[in-house]
């Protein structure tokens, strides 16, 4: 078993790091001095990825939770900071997707990010403090059409970071939401379709990929979205909720102020669903 032996370095700990914004922010976290461990549901004992160390966890799964953080916290020390990155997408209509679907999206997506922060928060508190960094996505605060159901899940992630924030404070611990909008990353090529198609939402749903395409084309990188991810570990006074690039910042600023009428007017032009 690898053992990290330098000491008084901060240490970190992030799930779904693999690829896409997890690989990065491991890679800038371990950059900006942190010791670093990845997730990955296929990592080989022993296995070094960029640098990384990398080991087996599949969210989903209450044991593999259970040994995954038992392995990084015995061989870095401690965990101060949890990023909670692991997660996927589904496309379509909601009326596309069986229940059975929707449940397996929430299982990963806000179960898995329970699943892992219980296993993580005791040994916060025995340390006396951490930070954990929970990745959503601008559409936890506006409407996702056509991605629904991951809509749901970022939405579920807001509430419960914000209410979790309140419970751990007293521990020296803070809870914080990173909030991407379009990431240039395999997320949605490798977001699996609705599995009971409706082809009534065909035409609409051919034009809404058109305009998330275009979204995409000017989106962040995954670097960018690991540099906001290091400002909100390092931050002293940290927030709630970290936009990550400008359009990110935009969209959160015309959700808070415009009236609901004019912003959905707004998002339904902007997606080509009007």
């Amino acid at each position: 078993m690898a053992t990290f032996d330098t000491k008084g370095q901060k240490t970190a700990f992030v799930t779904g790091a693999s690829s896409g914004i997890g690989k990065a922010a491991a890679v800038a976290l371990s950059r900006a001095g942190y010791r670093v461990i990845g997730t990955s549901r296929k990592a080989e004992p022993g296995e070094v990825r960029d640098g990384i160390r990398m080991i087996a966890c599949d969210v989903t799964s209450d044991a593999s939770v259970v040994a995954a953080v038992a392995l990084a916290h015995a061989e870095l020390g401690r965990i101060d900071l949890l990023v909670n990155n692991a997660g996927y997408a589904v496309s379509g209509a909601a009326e596309e997707s069986s229940i059975e679907q929707v449940r397996a999206l929430f299982d990963t997506n806000v179960l898995g990010v329970v699943r892992v922060t219980n296993e993580v928060l005791p040994l916060m508190r025995q340390q006396g403090g951490g930070r954990i960094l929970n990745i959503g996505s601008v559409v936890g605060i506006i409407p996702g059409p056509f991605g629904t159901h991951y809509t749901a899940t970022k939405h579920a992630i807001e509430g419960y970071s914000e209410s979790l924030d309140h419970e751990v404070r007293p521990f020296g611990i803070r809870v914080a939401v990173i909030e991407p909008w379009a990431t240039k990353t395999s997320i949605e090529a490798n977001s699996p379709r609705g599995d009971r198609p409706v082809a009534a939402y065909s035409q609409t749903f051919a034009r809404y990929q058109a305009a998330f395409a275009a979204a995409m084309a000017d989106g962040d990188t995954a670097e960018e979205v690991a540099a906001t991810i290091v400002a909100a570990a390092q931050a002293r006074t940290p927030r709630l909720r970290y936009p990550s690039g400008k359009a990110a910042r935009q969209t959160v600023f015309v959700r808070r102020f415009l009236p609901r009428a004019l912003f959905d007017r707004i998002l339904r032009k902007q997606f080509n669903i009007a």
